[in-house]
């Protein structure tokens, strides 16, 4: 038998052998393939109707995708004889890399998820936070935009927002109008207080089964003062926030009271010279 055979014979036993195998993990890595690409729809379609939030069920959806076809190639390298051992350490050393080189992404990303799992603030809400406010507009894996009133756009990392505190100015159903309102220190400080305890009684945005206030807070250098404080649904908060004020200066000076200018009393005493 010259080289050629011997080869000839080698190959074929080779063929024997493995063939069968690189086969069957061809077959296995194609339908396995069609089944992730059927199955990942259905995953994220079950999670979108349990979960209000299409971005978090979507960002599951896709991490499972990720996750399955990891899983699919280690199991299809382990069915062609490859040592799967040293294959998962290279891809954990590999992760270990990128995830260092990316750390300040990951802490955004992982705030992200935090955010979108236990959702302390949804889009639509007007939230303070890192220093900054306005309307929630999208809340990314990354980061979450906000609209001033003004129409700016502010761009929050979603690491330092995550692990920051928020105010949620919208999550409550009810919010408190408070306003401080002075009068005169020669003034009926009875009729002050019922005037403006009408202003809040005859406006239809104030709820009547809160504890709406209107009480003396502070004797000022110049004022009495009051705080009034009306309890409204959220969504009359900033309509009634602006009528309140101009109702409340009115209705004071209706019931014969004034709203005095920052003065100062002066005492001059003669001193005799002698």
């Amino acid at each position: 038998m010259n080289s050629l055979e011997q080869q000839y014979f080698q190959l074929k036993d080779l063929i024997a052998v493995y063939g069968t195998q690189v086969l069957v993990a061809l077959v296995v890595l194609i339908i396995g393939l069609k089944l992730i690409k059927k199955v990942t729809p259905l995953i994220s379609g079950s999670l979108l109707k349990h979960t209000p939030d299409e971005t978090l069920a979507q960002f599951i959806g896709g991490a499972i995708d990720v996750l399955l076809k990891v899983l699919l190639i280690i199991t299809v390298a382990s069915m062609v004889g490859i040592e799967t051992t040293s294959f998962v350490a290279v891809l954990g050393a590999a992760s270990l890399a990128v995830g260092l080189a990316l750390q300040g992404s990951l802490s955004n990303f992982a705030g992200g998820v935090m955010i979108l799992i236990f959702r302390p603030i949804k889009v639509g809400d007007y939230v303070e936070a890192q220093g900054l406010e306005g309307i929630v507009k999208d809340i990314g894996i990354f980061v979450t935009t906000l609209e001033t009133f003004d129409k700016r756009t502010l761009i929050l990392p979603n690491g330092p927002l995550a692990n920051g505190s928020i105010i949620n100015h919208t999550r409550s159903e009810i919010r408190a109008v408070e306003v401080a309102i002075g009068v005169s220190y020669s003034d009926d400080l009875g009729n002050a207080k019922v005037a403006m305890e009408k202003v809040l009684a005859d406006d239809p945005r104030i709820l009547d089964d809160q504890d709406n206030v209107v009480a003396v807070v502070d004797l000022g250098s110049s004022s009495v003062d009051f705080l009034v404080r009306g309890f409204v649904k959220t969504e009359d908060y900033w309509s009634f926030f602006f009528d309140a004020r101009p109702a409340l200066k009115a209705a004071v000076e209706a019931a014969g009271c004034t709203i005095p200018f920052p003065q100062r009393d002066v005492h001059m005493i003669a001193v005799d010279a002698d």
